[in-house]
């Protein structure tokens, strides 16, 4: 999808929101009727994946047929005031689960996210780093040996073999790492070794011409987006496509911190032309 030739000049969309069919926590028929109150133009469902392993936050399998059922009753109610889209964020698990396999390629789909939200631990156990920091810290003793520098280059090495597999239209979140490590380890993006793999993943997703989505779900609790304002800047200034996105979980945070995050480009837009 050309998601910049689709949103044209508006501003009130979002590509990245989870319902009932994964961990969000309310039905798609309350978030469809927040987006018609809040005047979007333009709004996506994106349930996370069915993936090969347990996980209380992605949708099972045989719910894919009710989630799409569900998406189209939707479309037909609310569609003339709002233009609504069946997406997934697909988890990256490595060469055998992604966005890429011919399961989720065969879906009828609008569009997909692709997204890392596990990684292998050094038994090659697949490990949810994506949860809170309390969670993160727990994992980080019970199965990565607190080794944060092996989360890490996991994550980012993860992440660029998902771009270069490719068959997703939009990059989740990609240096959403970032938030738990710097509270396990203060400091850490500011490494040279940290900023050397979020560049290699920024050159891939550069070469690849994914979508980026600057992702607001962190900025209320947490104050900063994904990508940081550093990975951010070079995106832009590569007119890598970029979209705003809340990844809302609640019908009443579909534009959190959006208006924010579009000032936040313009600025950079401004600062570049200097």
């Amino acid at each position: 999808m050309d998601f910049l030739k689709l949103i044209g000049d508006s501003t009130k969309y979002t590509f990245h929101s989870h319902t009932e069919f994964c961990d969000g926590r309310a039905q798609m028929e309350a978030f469809a009727r927040e987006a018609v109150a809040q005047c979007f133009t333009h709004y996506g469902f994106t349930p996370h994946s069915p993936i090969p392993i347990e996980s209380s936050c992605n949708m099972h399998r045989d719910k894919v047929p009710t989630y799409l059922n569900e998406v189209e009753r939707i479309k037909e109610e609310y569609g003339n005031r709002v233009s609504f889209y069946a997406g997934m964020e697909v988890d990256y698990l490595g060469d055998s689960w992604g966005p890429s396999i011919e399961y989720f390629q065969s879906l009828p789909l609008d569009y997909m996210i692709g997204s890392v939200h596990f990684i292998p631990d050094q038994s090659g156990q697949q490990v949810d780093i994506d949860g809170n920091f309390e969670s993160f810290k727990r994992k980080m003793s019970l199965h990565f040996n607190n080794d944060i520098r092996y989360v890490v280059e996991t994550f980012y090495a993860q992440s660029i073999k998902m771009v270069e597999a490719g068959g997703f239209d939009i990059i989740g979140h990609f240096d959403k790492i970032g938030h738990n490590s710097s509270h396990f380890h203060p400091g850490i993006e500011n490494e040279d070794w940290y900023q050397s793999l979020a560049s290699q993943l920024v050159d891939k997703i550069i070469e690849s011409g994914v979508t980026v989505e600057l992702n607001t779900k962190a900025q209320k609790d947490h104050h900063r987006f994904f990508p940081s304002n550093v990975l951010l800047k070079r995106i832009i200034e590569s007119n890598v496509p970029l979209i705003v996105n809340s990844d809302a979980h609640v019908p009443a945070l579909i534009n959190a911190s959006r208006d924010m995050a579009l000032e936040l480009i313009e600025r950079i837009k401004i600062d570049l032309k200097k």
